[in-house]
């Protein structure tokens, strides 16, 4: 089985998650998908890098959903959750590959 990396999960997540709470109405739904995401990312993140790596882009992962929230207000729900969803990706892809 192919392995996704865990940049395009994290990424996946965020997009996936408010999707979910968007198009179902139901915002703990949208906030399950996003925890699972997260807790996917966390594990390859840890496989890969190691476990403060995999501690610190956690971090970074919760901060990026919080941060979509007051960026929305300035540039739009979508805008916001594709700019930090590609931000996670970024620093995901960067800190896995420099351990490898």
């Amino acid at each position: 089985m192919a392995k996704v990396p865990a940049a395009a999960v994290a990424a996946s997540g965020l997009v996936g998650g408010y999707a979910i709470a968007r198009w179902t109405r139901k915002r703990p739904l949208g906030g399950a998908a996003l925890a699972a995401a997260g807790a996917v990312a966390a594990h390859g993140w840890n496989r890969q890098a190691g476990a403060p790596a995999a501690t610190g882009l956690t971090v970074a992962y919760v901060a990026a959903f919080a941060g979509s929230h007051p960026l929305a207000k300035k540039v739009g729900a979508w805008p916001a959750v594709f700019t930090v969803a590609g931000a996670m990706a970024a620093t995901s892809w960067a800190v896995t590959r420099r351990a490898a």
